[in-house]
């Protein structure tokens, strides 16, 4: 994935927490932060059970075991990515030699091992959860599976977890942490749609800058196969399809949504997105990164959007 705003004070320039942040890529870091607490508030307004105190420490353990999980995957596949990386994503620690391989392997070990441990006692969710995820992650970009290497497979693998395995897991957990029936709910299920679709979006438009390395080292991706005007078109109907799909979900007020609030959002920011994507150049690498930027921006919304529409219900 692309350099996601990664500029620090020039304090931190050279440091090795600055590096590890890179590592660690803070977009999917932020993304999953947002859901781990979109979900968590979206339990609790669909619960009989209001706030308390003791569940603070079952956010936590999830939010830091999803955490340790995230950095393990994305590190996983900077080590395995190390040439393509010196050519689409220099930036990174391992590609510009401000970590050794070493100390990738360390850092991927022991965030592995304590995704591992800190879900176990978290709970039974959140322990499948994180440990279907890690499965899938290993084997995106670990030969001699590398899925990464098939279109369908790695958009697969990307929007399998973050659309369906990340917020079914994460409500789960947190419906148990609460004390309720292990079911889900429509809005749950709403919500996983929509994130599942917008997640394929995100996959395939990540290779549109990288299609120089991708191409260089035989990774075959959508880019490479439609060109990027393509993968650019269809990525925007995919997240329009999403918005609009959302829109017309709210008109059918249903139980635990805010129709109102929820329609409104997403066609303000399907009208915003349209409005960004019209400035955007595809022969400007750095014009697509910041599109790029625009659309997990989007996706943080939805966590802090769709939450507030089930508070408000």
């Amino acid at each position: 994935m692309n350099q996601i705003s990664e500029q620090k004070s020039p304090k931190l320039q050279g440091s090795w927490l600055y590096a590890f942040w890179k590592f660690s890529r803070p977009h999917t870091i932020i993304g999953t932060s947002l859901s781990v607490l979109g979900l968590y508030l979206i339990a609790l307004a669909i619960s009989s059970t209001g706030f308390a105190i003791e569940q603070l420490l079952s956010v936590f353990g999830a939010w830091i075991a999803c955490l340790c999980g995230n950095v393990y995957i994305v590190g996983l596949n900077q080590l395995e990515d190390v040439e393509i990386d010196k050519i689409n994503k220099p930036h990174l620690p391992l590609a510009s030699g401000e970590f050794t391989r070493a100390e990738g392997q360390l850092i991927v070990m022991l965030t592995g091992i304590s995704a591992l441990v800190i879900a176990w006692f978290t709970g039974p969710f959140i322990l499948g959860m994180v440990a279907l995820s890690l499965a899938i992650g290993t084997a995106y970009s670990l030969p001699p599976i590398r899925l990464k290497q098939f279109p369908f497979w790695a958009a697969l693998c990307i929007f399998s977890v973050r659309g369906t395995i990340v917020n079914l897991g994460l409500f789960l957990h947190f419906n148990w942490a609460l004390e309720q029936t292990p079911s889900i709910p429509p809005a749950v299920w709403v919500l996983t749609v929509f994130i599942l679709v917008f997640t394929f979006a995100i996959a395939i438009f990540k290779d549109i800058p990288d299609m120089e390395g991708d191409r260089l080292y035989n990774i075959s991706t959508f880019t490479i196969k439609l060109g990027p005007q393509a993968v650019f078109n269809l990525a925007l109907w995919v997240l329009t399809v999403c918005y609009l799909g959302m829109a017309i979900v709210g008109t059918l007020r249903f139980a635990g949504v805010n129709s109102v609030f929820l329609v409104i959002a997403h066609l303000v920011l399907l009208a915003g997105m349209w409005m960004r994507s019209l400035s955007v150049d595809l022969q400007d690498k750095s014009a697509i990164a910041k599109f790029y930027q625009f659309i997990w921006k989007l996706f943080y919304l939805e966590y802090i959007i769709f939450p507030i529409a089930c508070l408000l219900a």
